[in-house]
């Protein structure tokens, strides 16, 4: 677009050369647009950088925001004279090019002789400057849309893990690219701040090709973005940073190459969490802009921390609950034990003594004695029932095989059982592995018409496996009152997973997996 208005603008005025240039944020004016009558090559050459010193056309415009020229090469000085008078330029008139009301550049009429540019050559340049601001507009407009347009897409990407409840670091490594990538930037870091201001990088993204050291602890000190934003709880930015920065976060920047950083807070429940900064290898400062669009990213990270510290205590009080409940079962199954179970097989000892004592003749009190010790033989037999549903002994002195084995010896359907771990694990483990093969044994005997029950149990990847499977009618639902609620309860309380899979006429199969190593409550937010 520049070189074709460029073209036009020499053409209809007649000049040698005309030139559009661009003030940009850092100062500089680059050539964008340009165009030359001379047939040995452009004479304003696309992409040239040069500092607006001194008093020239450049600077005339930039600082009155208003049309300038000069006729004699001579009255000027500063970079961008030098650069004219090395190509021979004489005359130059240039007009500002204002996009939204906002200097954004300066069109340029050059003449290669020694006569002046016609003096109404800044009223002709203006209407072209007029249709150039308009484009610039459109394109600009275009382009913030494009961009507007990603930045939703990637913090909906980082939302969408947020939603499902997905792994902390999941989401940071995915918020360190997704940040990165947005932002053009060449380093992306996220980092949680230890109590006395050490930052932990716990994910970070690169655009080298290279890995960069997530997991590694920078002390605090100096002057660098980590430092600074844990000692104001406020955004930091640092332009040039090879040149004013230090302490121990520096020296880390500086051998990556960092020359221009940016860095966010990330707070929690009203508390200073970590914060997350990106980094640039060129001499350029990180867009005005950088701060809000990683608000938007900080925001999302502080949402999932929130929800996995919530879920994470959630986790924790079912387990205590859990854990409270098993406790209160062995103490009932050992009070029931200790006490109305012995207690009755000392009076059917005492029943049978007193038999001894009766006169042979005397049957009819034989007959009630003998009912009387039948009765109490039952009622033991009943109670010892009562207490292994409670809390089985048995479990709790040999482990899960005998405990299991002693299952399938009551279980009203034959249970072919492979157990392929004989070692003991966690107990709240064992319980709930426990209680999965009784509950599914119960429900298949009364609902399912199965013929056979098959019960697998193997340790694998730092788990324990359960898979019971029945060949009846299938069907099963959690909701139907089949005492699953509360298994998937207490299995998810321990950090586990129930599934179930009863389609209707083929059968039904529970799958559980248990971590055999509780995991630390710091492990889900790092």
């Amino acid at each position: 677009m520049f070189a074709t208005v460029a073209a036009e603008v020499g053409e209809l005025l007649g000049n040698d050369v005309t030139g559009i240039i661009r003030l940009d944020p850092d100062g500089m004016a680059s050539a964008v647009g340009g165009w030359s009558r001379s047939l040995h090559g452009p004479l304003f050459p696309i992409g040239t950088r040069v500092d607006p010193d001194g008093r020239n056309v450049v600077t005339l415009v930039s600082e009155t925001g208003r049309p300038a020229r000069i006729d004699d090469a001579a009255e000027s000085s500063g970079a961008p004279a030098d650069f004219a008078r090395a190509r021979g330029f004489g005359s130059v008139v240039g007009v500002p090019i204002n996009v939204e009301g906002r200097l954004w550049g300066v069109m340029m009429a050059i003449s290669l002789t020694a006569e002046p540019l016609p003096p109404d050559t800044e009223d002709r340049l203006a209407g072209f400057t007029d249709l150039v601001a308009t484009a610039i507009a459109n394109t600009q407009a275009r382009v913030e849309l494009r961009g507007a347009a990603e930045e939703q897409a990637a913090l909906r990407r980082v939302a969408t893990l947020v939603a499902r409840a997905a792994p902390p670091k999941e989401v940071f490594a995915a918020v360190a690219a997704e940040a990165g990538q947005l932002l053009s930037a060449d380093f992306a870091v996220l980092g949680r701040y230890e109590p006395n201001g050490t930052a932990l990088y716990v994910a970070a993204w690169t655009r080298t090709g290279r890995d960069f050291p997530a997991g590694i602890q920078v002390p605090p000190g100096g002057r660098n973005v980590h430092t600074l934003v844990f000692e104001s709880g406020c955004p930091a930015r640092i332009d040039d940073y090879a040149a004013v920065s230090s302490g121990p976060a520096s020296v880390v920047g500086k051998e990556w190459g960092f020359r221009a950083t940016v860095c966010m807070p990330i707070n929690v429940d009203g508390q200073l969490w970590g914060a997350l900064s990106v980094a640039s290898m060129n001499d350029k400062p990180m867009p005005s802009d950088t701060e809000d669009r990683l608000a938007g990213f900080t925001e999302l990270v502080a949402t999932a921390i929130a929800n996995a510290e919530t879920q994470a205590a959630l986790t924790a009080s079912r387990a205590r609950i859990v854990a409270a409940a098993d406790t209160a079962r062995r103490r009932i199954e050992r009070d029931l034990h200790d006490g109305p179970q012995q207690r009755l097989v000392s009076l059917a000892l005492r029943v049978r003594t007193v038999q001894l004592s009766v006169p042979l003749d005397a049957d009819e009190l034989i007959r009630q004695l003998d009912e009387v010790t039948d009765g109490l033989a039952a009622a033991v037999d009943e109670l010892r029932e009562v207490a292994r549903g409670i809390h089985p002994a048995v479990l709790a002195e040999g482990g899960l095989r005998p405990a299991l084995k002693a299952l399938a010896r009551r279980s009203a359907i034959p249970v072919r059982l492979d157990i392929q771990t004989g070692e003991r694990h966690p107990e709240p483990v064992e319980t709930a592995a426990y209680y999965a093969v009784s509950e599914a044994l119960t429900n298949a005997a009364k609902h399912s018409g199965a013929t056979v029950v098959d019960v697998h149990v193997a340790t694998r990847d730092g788990r324990l496996h359960v898979g019971i499977r029945d060949d009846g009618r299938g069907g099963a639902a959690p909701c139907r009152g089949s005492g699953l609620v509360g298994l998937t309860d207490r299995v998810e309380a321990l950090g586990g997973q129930l599934r179930l899979h009863s389609p209707p006429g083929a059968g039904t199969t529970i799958r559980l997996t248990l971590p055999l190593t509780q995991q630390a409550p710091s492990e889900h937010t790092d």
